[in-house]
């Protein structure tokens, strides 16, 4: 081969080195769209499913029998309608501000943490907040479930969880959220991908960063629209630190059995 033929192969190794780099570069764009486009069709679907929860609560600590101190705190969290009479699960460690306490505690002799509750409002995506009543508390799972005191005059948009889905690991999800007070709680959408399946001690989902952005209460969904479950907090007994603490995603089917046992407001 001569040094012609040698600068002629050389330039159409590097021609098509660049059509391969666009083609690659061009199918990443192609799957990013796709992806977006099935995220913001789930968004327009059931968006409105995912709706704000304010508790107010008196909370107390005893030590040793004596109380040493008793304070008012409003929580503001993610909630996801199940039905359309407006039955919303939510994490309950967003609702209860003892329920962390006890979880990274572990149940510490002496010390005790109480919250009474005295007001829960529902605030829809649309129309006006509905007072509610926290029904149920699932302490394993981390789940609260809210209904309205009264029924909504009409049906709530909601998002049932018996279609559910189960992906593997590297599987795209979407997380449907809300933007908080100064965001003036918009709907918001998160695109992520399954980091891992923990099998034991119950099966459970871990994601990526954008568990931290969208926070607790939120709904996860396959692009296809399946539901993959409720974003929620787990802590190991006496945790110290962040490293003992996680969001993990507790499959829907676990949440549809907590939900049948949720009693009328």
């Amino acid at each position: 081969m001569n040094r012609e033929h040698r600068r002629l192969a050389c330039r159409t190794w590097i021609a098509c080195a660049a059509l391969a780099v666009v083609g690659l570069a061009s199918t990443a764009a192609l799957c990013a769209d796709q992806e977006g486009a099935a995220a913001r069709d789930i968004q327009s679907k059931f968006g409105n499913a995912v709706v704000t929860v304010k508790v107010v609560a008196k909370v107390s600590m005893t030590m040793e029998g004596r109380e040493m101190q008793e304070e008012e705190q409003t929580e503001e969290a993610k909630g996801t309608v199940l039905d359309g009479s407006g039955l919303v699960v939510c994490a309950l460690s967003d609702v209860d501000p003892t329920h962390m306490v006890e979880m990274m505690s572990g149940g510490q002799p002496g010390f005790k943490w109480q919250a009474d509750v005295t007001d829960v409002k529902i605030r829809p995506a649309e129309g006006k907040e509905m007072p509610a009543k926290i029904v149920l508390r699932d302490k394993d799972l981390d789940l609260a479930f809210v209904r309205p005191v009264e029924p909504p005059g009409a049906a709530m948009a909601s998002l049932s969880f018996a279609d559910a889905g189960e992906p593997q690991a590297a599987d795209p999800v979407v997380i449907l959220s809300r933007l908080g007070e100064v965001g003036n709680r918009a709907s918001c959408v998160l695109l992520d991908r399954v980091q891992a399946v923990v099998e034991k001690p119950r099966r459970l989902y871990a994601l990526g960063l954008s568990v931290h952005s969208s926070g607790l209460g939120c709904p996860v969904l396959l692009p296809d629209g399946k539901v993959v479950g409720l974003l929620v907090l787990r802590a190991l007994p006496g945790a110290a630190g962040e490293q003992d603490v996680m969001p993990v995603v507790v499959p829907a089917q676990d949440v549809m059995r907590a939900a049948a046992q949720a009693p009328p407001a």
